[in-house]
């Protein structure tokens, strides 16, 4: 079994998902779920334990090697990334069992388990596959899985929102396709390894240059517009704002660092790091956007009266910190980005799982209606405060690792312009976070009904991902260990 573990990563969720739709009910759709879930998470930290003492492990299907088959590839990139996809997932499926059944009406439960087997299903796939229409078509599954989650949420404004992302999304994915399209015309293969290996020949050769130029700039803007990269956002804020708590929870803290996850694949291992940084230039274009993202999405948000508003454009600020990384092209800058992967993933999913508590408590997440909470339901604001802090970056905080590193490779690079943005943002973040604490912690309620503090059901994986942004904080060794290698692996730097 432990051989076809890779596989089993993918069909296990893949097939139980219509078995959860077909039960329609609440109950045994969650229980298979749950054990969809916490099965691929014991998959994925097998296959990084591998990976780490074995080296990439390539499971071809059906026993066809590439590139007559497909082939999943797995290394310590796209280990390290499912691992943060399944273990969010692991605790996610926990908080919604309640959670759903407050924000999304019965009848739906077991669609709504359905989808998200489907999401998890197709992240995972996204992060392993190593032929790139394999990626195009789990994307597919995760999106279109995505657009059911967001629209089940009881505010008829989430129609609107998953719409809006549908368009974007299928722009978005236009673009890939379009993209993927060119690279096989000019090279007559999908494998990313043999896509390495030709189209530097193809570029050599000159005859194909230009085609490949064009394939890279649609794949780029596709990924980037998937990501939510500044200035192709604009879907995110309303998605992750009306979606119910327990979608935007899961979505915050996976959808968007698998994406990251897709554009480092394709500029490092598809087109290579000569390509893409020399020939395309692509950090003139990465950096100097992922910089305003950081300064103008911190601000914006500063200026938001709903936290889980607030907090979605902080999200677009964080991915600003992940692609800065990539930007910088070094081993410690790649670094850097990775490890954001996993650090954002624990703080933000903190962040709004403790915006569901607050949610299924008071039936809003204003800022105004959150006045005295931080006595009325003090773990609740507890948790809001511990992620909060991590999201500024004080030190013993998983956040403080990221930054750290960036500022590290930034003035590597002797870019101290750099290194002062990714600070003055943590200040940002100080008064947006500062906001909610404020309200909750020093101003009264006007109203005397009592509130009562969420049930441990939510409170448990809440406070399970903000303890493991501190524990990660203080013992960073492993965390940075698989995120410095994983960036060895893509710049293919020997360790």
């Amino acid at each position: 079994m432990s051989q076809n573990l890779p596989a089993l990563l993918v069909v296990v969720p893949m097939l139980l998902a219509p078995i959860a739709a077909l039960l329609n009910r609440s109950g045994p759709a969650w229980v298979v779920a749950a054990g969809g879930s916490w099965f691929a998470f014991g998959a994925a930290v097998q296959l990084l334990r591998r990976v780490m003492t074995e080296g990439v492990i390539v499971y071809s299907l059906g026993g066809w090697a590439a590139p007559i088959g497909i082939e999943y590839r797995i290394d310590m990139v796209s280990a390290f990334v499912t691992v943060i996809v399944t273990s969010i997932a692991a605790v996610g499926v926990i908080y919604a069992r309640v959670s759903v059944a407050d924000e999304i009406s019965e009848d739906r439960h077991a669609l709504f388990y359905a989808a998200f087997l489907l999401n998890v299903c197709g992240l995972l796939g996204i992060a392993i596959t190593g032929d790139v229409f394999n990626v195009f078509v789990f994307l597919e599954i995760s999106s279109l899985s995505a657009y059911s989650m967001i629209a089940l949420g009881h505010d008829r404004r989430a129609l609107t929102a998953a719409f809006q992302y549908l368009i974007m999304g299928s722009v978005g994915a236009t673009f890939i396709v379009i993209g993927i399209g060119l690279l096989f015309v000019m090279t007559g293969t999908l494998g990313m390894m043999d896509l390495a290996q030709r189209i530097p020949e193809v570029w050599a050769s000159g005859e194909g240059d230009r085609t490949i130029a064009v394939a890279f700039t649609f794949l780029t803007v596709g990924v980037t517009l998937k990501l939510a990269l500044f200035p192709l956002h604009l879907w995110l804020p309303n998605a992750y704002t009306y979606a119910p708590s327990a979608v935007t929870g899961y979505m915050a803290a996976t959808s968007t660092k698998v994406m990251v996850y897709l554009l480092m694949r394709f500029f490092f291992t598809v087109f290579g790091e000569q390509f893409s940084f020399d020939r395309m230039q692509l950090d003139m274009v990465l950096m100097p956007l992922a910089l305003v993202a950081i300064l103008a999405m911190s601000l914006v948000a500063i200026y938001q009266t709903n936290v889980k508003r607030l907090l979605a454009f902080s999200s677009v600020a964080q991915i600003g910190y992940m692609v800065l990384g990539i930007s910088l092209g070094s081993v410690l800058g790649v670094a850097a980005g990775i490890i954001h992967l996993f650090n954002h993933a624990l703080m933000k999913g903190a962040l709004f799982m403790a915006m569901g508590c607050v949610m299924y408590r008071i039936g809003s997440v204003r800022i105004e209606d959150m006045k005295g909470l931080g006595k009325a339901m003090p773990w609740t604001m507890a948790a809001f405060v511990g992620a909060g802090l991590s999201m500024i970056g004080v030190p013993l905080t998983v956040g403080f690792i990221s930054k750290w590193y960036l500022v590290q490779a930034a003035l590597a690079q002797g870019s101290w312009f750099v290194a002062a943005i990714v600070m003055v943002g943590s200040l940002m973040a100080l008064i947006y976070i500062w906001k909610v604490i404020e309200v909750a912690y020093f101003e009264r309620r006007e109203d005397e009904d009592e509130i009562q503090e969420a049930p441990l059901s939510l409170l448990v994986p809440t406070w399970a991902l903000v303890a493991a942004s501190f524990w990660f904080g203080i013992d960073a060794g492993t965390t940075s260990q698989v995120a410095i290698s994983a960036a060895e692996t893509l710049l293919g730097v020997m360790p």
